[in-house]
């Protein structure tokens, strides 16, 4: 089984106005379907507070940041319960296409004991969440 959720989407702006809308955690509430608000400061080694969406259900967990590069790349990684039971390492890639597009490459790389059980649960509907992110910036961006 696949442990990783990869999506990719191209949006019409420079890697620094996508960077500035990606890390202003205050505005999560405003525009994103999924990650529903984000609590801390997007600083390598630093916890966040993240809340997810997810139909009716709001989740909450504490990951830490793991890359913060303006205008490349944020990343965290998220544990349930206790780290190797499912870890998650989430990551947003920004790579410059031309012509004033910039491809996000969102993707999460599952792992722990409970991994694949969990994802065969979930794996469908986490992707599309990811999707739902992705358009979402796409349109607070443009």
């Amino acid at each position: 089984m696949n442990k990783e959720i990869k999506t990719e989407i191209i949006i019409n702006a420079s890697r620094e106005k996508i960077w500035n809308v990606l890390t202003d955690f205050e505005a999560y509430p405003q525009w994103n379907p999924f990650v529903v608000r984000i609590e801390g400061k997007p600083i390598k080694g630093t916890r966040l507070k993240n809340t997810l969406q997810n139909g009716d259900k709001q989740f909450q967990f504490k990951p830490i940041v793991t890359a913060a590069e303006p205008g490349k790349s944020f990343a965290w990684l998220g544990s349930v319960l206790m780290k190797g039971i499912f870890d998650g390492h989430h990551s947003f890639e920004l790579e410059e296409v031309g012509n004033g597009q910039v491809k996000l490459i969102h993707s999460e790389k599952f792992s722990g004991i409970l991994s694949g059980f969990i994802l065969k649960k979930i794996g469908a509907e986490t992707r599309q969440n990811f999707v739902k992110f992705n358009e979402a910036l796409k349109n607070r961006v443009e």
